[in-house]
């Protein structure tokens, strides 16, 4: 592989750094760099600028309205846009769901769906986690039991991100008990409207409520919903949870917080040198640089195989558990740089007062990017289940 940008590559770099530089609003840009919670509207702003642009899907074949980039100008976007401070979008839809139906659906649910995904009218949230069914996620007892032209669902899901924005929700749900976990496990789309659903938030550490749970009741869902067969919905869970595992190693937000991090211990002192020149301080920015690099690497390589119509599996796996590894390093570097500057949150250093930071250099967000990036070796798979997956492969099991 030829780590060296083309002309090509370059040209790219330079439109999307035009794009940015227009089309993002310094107001926008501050609110994400500063930690700020996005509203509903600041979200579906980002994704309509980026659909207009025709930029919005990269990862989806022209034929479905996608960009069909390759995975070096994947790579060049996630950077710049993360370098930027730009809003992540949404990835319910876009790059978790719209994959499982190009592959699974059939051509009725791919021409009413997929253009809802990119048009914004559809917010997407994910149904699969359980209280009893987290990461060993074929446990769940979530049913759905068929009854002439519609399924009746009854269960709960958690941790259920921006479920309070959603208007649908793709489902794992049990339709058959009397055989293997796996076995009896179905993919459905389910309209958040409909009558039997409530939707709870999740009261997290600083205050906000990103996640849900949500509760059915005897919801009715059409037949039509059902993605695939009955019975096969884990093997569509699998081949979505690689495209998830992918996206959480976030390569572009670990390069812009070690850029952050960089900025931080120049400016930050210690003993009367900055705190980069701290030998024990350089070395782990070092290290968690060389790891960076590394996994960079390894994600274009997956990300190519991905783009082939390859569905990697121990290799998002690897990707999963070295890319949060990574971030929560680097969340931690920004955390003892700043020091004590770190002990607000965001929503008491910026939001509820009037005054400016105690410190300039980005210690805003800190503490609340560390607490809540915890999260990140967890939900996806934890990386004790990645790692028996990906000794279990290794060991020909």
């Amino acid at each position: 592989m030829d780590l060296n940008y083309s002309k090509d590559d370059l040209a790219f770099r330079d439109e999307v750094r035009a794009f940015l530089a227009t089309k993002l609003t310094k107001e926008l840009s501050e609110k994400v760099r500063l930690g700020g919670d996005l509203t509903k509207e600041d979200m579906e702003g980002w994704h309509a600028i980026l659909n207009a642009q025709g930029w919005l899907a990269p990862n989806w074949p022209k034929e479905y309205g996608g960009s069909e980039w390759n995975a070096v100008q994947r790579h060049i976007f996630d950077d710049e846009c993360a370098s930027a401070h730009a809003p992540r979008v949404v990835p319910f839809g876009l790059s978790m769901l719209a994959p499982v139906l190009q592959k699974f659906g059939n051509q009725q649910q791919k021409d009413h769906w997929l253009p809802r995904i990119l048009s914004g009218e559809d917010w997407w949230c994910q149904g699969y986690s359980e209280p009893g069914a987290g990461s060993d996620l074929a446990s769940l007892k979530t049913k759905a039991v068929r009854e002439g032209d519609h399924y009746v669902v009854n269960g709960q899901k958690t941790w259920t991100t921006f479920g309070q924005h959603a208007n649908m929700i793709f489902c794992l749900v049990r339709t058959d008990s009397t055989v293997k976990q796996q076995a009896g496990i179905s993919f459905l789309l389910i309209d958040m409207n409909t009558p039997g659903i409530e939707v709870r938030p999740i009261i997290l550490l600083d205050g906000s409520a990103e996640v849900n749970e949500v509760w059915f009741t005897d919801v009715k869902v059409p037949v039509e919903n059902l993605v695939g067969e009955e019975n096969s919905g884990w093997t569509y869970a699998k081949y979505l949870l690689t495209h998830e595992r992918t996206n959480i190693a976030g390569v572009g937000f670990s390069t812009a917080g070690l850029a952050a991090v960089k900025r931080i211990a120049k400016a930050e002192m210690s003993g009367g040198k900055s705190l980069i020149q701290n030998s024990l301080f350089a070395a782990r920015v070092a290290q968690v640089e060389i790891d960076l690099m590394a996994m960079s690497t390894t994600n274009l390589r997956i990300v190519s195989q991905a783009a082939a119509g390859g569905a990697p599996g121990v290799e998002a796996s690897m990707l999963k558990v070295k890319g949060t590894i990574i971030r929560q390093e680097i969340n931690d570097l920004a955390r003892r740089a700043v020091g004590p500057y770190a002990l607000p949150f965001v929503s008491e250093a910026v939001e509820g007062s009037n005054e400016p930071l105690p410190d300039p250099h980005d210690a805003g967000p800190v503490a609340a990017q560390y607490f809540n990036n915890r999260k990140i070796s967890i939900f996806g798979g934890s990386n004790e289940i990645q790692r028996g997956i990906i000794a279990k492969v290794k060991m020909g099991g």
